[in-house]
């Protein structure tokens, strides 16, 4: 099916990246629009970034086809157009679930007395509340639970489940001699309580660092570390968003 042939159905959600239309034909599908919008600290920074829409659309399909044929249980269905995505409707789970192999970013602020670099075996996964005007902040199971947002069970299968992602895109990586640093994903639920990946998975949900080489990393820190945001620099971003789309298609190769 051609980007021309989709119909929107109504405006279920709009995010920073993304916006949630019902699918017009089978309700139990949605459709996920890419945006080209890039934001950092809390939304303290802000631009648009042309191009950037189709090169996450490429690189979530990429990703979840992957994961797919893992047998991993995921939202995604296709990809119909260059920044459209027909996926499963699914309740989202206000959980930011984040896995880590090597220690980096906002871990090192929260723990000073650890080597940027050290490595964590198994995976380390840590949960985080959405809330914005919270600052999105670290939650435990317990809290998880106190608030209903989640029972043990399914805190518990969102934890294996980040870990298998992890391990997929791991590998994937590994065979490009990238090094999968750490990675943020999503859970919904389905009508009958089943647990799905969802959302996006692109170059904002990740580090990677080719070679392990921290210098040459391909993700959305680049943005954050800019001292000013100027063309040249959102050129040459623009260029690696490409460049992760490309190099995750290669994995379906």
């Amino acid at each position: 099916m051609g980007s021309k042939e989709i119909q929107f159905g109504e405006k279920l959600a709009e995010g920073k990246t993304k916006i949630i239309y019902l699918h017009p034909d089978d309700p139990s599908f949605v459709i996920m629009t890419h945006k080209d919008n890039l934001s950092a600290g809390d939304g303290a920074r802000r631009n648009v970034l042309p191009g950037k829409a189709a090169a996450a659309c490429e690189t979530t399909s990429n990703v979840y086809q992957v994961l797919n044929a893992a047998g991993i249980a995921t939202h995604y269905v296709d990809k119909v157009g260059d920044t459209i995505n027909i996926v499963r409707r699914c309740e989202m789970i206000p959980l930011e679930v984040v896995m880590r192999r090597v220690a980096a970013g906002s871990y090192l602020k929260r723990h000073p007395e650890v080597a940027e670099g050290s490595r964590f075996e198994p995976v380390l996964v840590e949960f985080f509340y959405k809330d914005d005007a919270a600052h999105d902040p670290l939650v435990t199971d317990e809290q998880i639970v106190e608030m209903e947002v989640a029972d043990q069970l399914e805190i518990e299968g969102m934890r294996a489940g980040g870990r298998e992602v992890f391990e997929v895109l791991e590998a994937k990586w590994a065979e490009q001699d990238v090094v999968l640093v750490d990675c943020k994903i999503e859970f919904g639920r389905t009508d009958d309580g089943a647990l799905l990946v969802a959302d996006v998975i692109d170059n904002d949900s990740w580090r990677i660092w080719p070679g392990g080489d921290r210098a040459r990393m391909l993700d959305k820190q680049i943005y954050r570390e800019m001292p000013e945001v100027t063309d040249q620099g959102l050129a040459e971003l623009l260029r690696k968003y490409v460049q992760v789309a490309e190099l995750t298609a290669e994995w379906l190769a």
